[in-house]
């Protein structure tokens, strides 16, 4: 796979996310108590033998580039290839990029100077494990000038309007592409490209030549006819975010065995930012049922359902069910919170009662005190 480039896309479909992309990219939203969205799709390219990886950043990507660093952790951090963040290139007409084709555009000079034959793009909004050597042997033995990744599931209302459905014909190639799909169900499209990078500097070049923003509704939509575009089948687990909803339904089913056990195989780990901090420690009324703790923990009330990450802190008599808790957050005690998105180092004063519901979980921002 060393003549695979991998590019990823840091920002794509954040401002679904509310507070939680407020302050970082999608790229760097937290996860499962101790991880980063991007560092599933790090690890996918490396478990898979790429090497060479591009992160195209557009804006707050300071946490991105402090939870990356050099690369070290997934190694890239290599003298030839590696990982490179590529930051926003401005243009005098219009500011920074407003689509993937003017993404690609403005780093249209780091794609040539790869060695690589084949490229693969992805967004950083998928938790999967997704093995493109499979996905680049689909390719070829289709003659495929494109390969897209798809998994027929059932698409919630929330995430609608920021879905891509295709249709395919028995061959599994394309014959149709659709934004804002209507149905409860379809092939959604997980915004994994495959294709050859002579064939990507091509249509970069020629689409923004003619001014053209969307990769989907150039290519996908645009030249479906001309190119020969198929359709990979990804049957394992995928957490697709591209909502608040989803991003909180994805949490909890790490509460699922079988989940964890597919999300994170011994033969293809989940790398990350490795820090060191002590063991959870437990109160004497502490209870703790089918949760999640992070190391660095300190729990003296009740916590059921949920999801906790490092360093969080649990007063006496509080009771926290069906929750997201991030880095550093503090429940007072006494506090009862119930379906509720904590980010980074929020406050939840004592005897405070919040309560949301599973399909619209209350959302605290970074930093701020209840």
């Amino acid at each position: 796979m060393s003549k695979v480039l991998g590019i990823v896309f840091s920002n794509m479909h954040e401002t679904s996310m509310g507070d939680l992309t407020e302050n970082r990219t999608m790229a760097s939203v937290p996860f499962g108590g101790r991880y980063r969205l991007i560092d599933f799709t790090l690890s996918n390219l490396v478990n898979s033998g790429i090497h060479d990886v591009g992160i195209i950043a557009k804006n707050n990507y300071q946490t991105l580039m402090t939870h990356v660093g050099t690369g070290k952790e997934w190694d890239l951090s290599r003298k030839n290839g590696g990982l490179s963040i590529l930051p926003p290139y401005g243009r005098s007409e219009a500011g920074v990029f407003r689509g993937r084709i003017e993404a690609l555009a403005g780093i249209i000079q780091y794609i040539k100077e790869s060695n690589a034959e084949y490229v693969v793009m992805t967004d950083c909004d998928t938790v999967a494990t997704v093995d493109y050597d499979d996905i680049l042997k689909y390719h070829q033995s289709k003659d495929a000038d494109i390969t897209i990744v798809y998994q027929h599931k059932q698409v919630s209302k929330a995430q609608r309007n920021n879905t891509t459905v295709i249709k395919l014909d028995e061959n599994h190639r394309v014959y149709d592409v659709m934004k804002d799909h209507a149905e409860d169900e379809g092939n959604v499209f997980l915004d994994i490209i495959v294709m050859r990078k002579s064939l990507l500097e091509r249509i970069v070049v020629e689409s923004n030549a003619r001014g053209k923003v969307s990769f989907t509704e150039e290519v996908l939509q645009g030249q479906k006819d001309k190119l020969r575009i198929f359709g990979y089948d990804f049957k394992g687990y995928i957490g697709d975010i591209k909502s608040i909803e989803a991003y909180y339904n994805c949490s909890m089913d790490l509460l699922n065995p079988d989940i964890r056990r597919h999300l994170f195989p011994a033969h293809r780990p989940v790398y990350t930012k490795v820090r060191d901090e002590v063991p959870v420690r437990y109160g004497v009324d502490a209870k703790v049922g089918h949760s999640l703790i992070a190391d660095g923990c300190i729990i003296d009330g009740e916590v059921e359902n949920s999801v906790i990450f490092r360093g969080v802190k649990v007063g006496k008599g509080a009771k926290v069910r069906n929750c997201i808790l991030m880095q550093g957050t503090i429940v007072g005690d006494n506090a009862d919170l119930s379906y509720v998105i904590a980010d980074k180092n929020v406050i939840i004063r004592n005897s405070r009662t919040l309560v949301g519901c599973e399909t619209y979980p209350i959302v605290i921002g970074k930093g701020r005190s209840v």
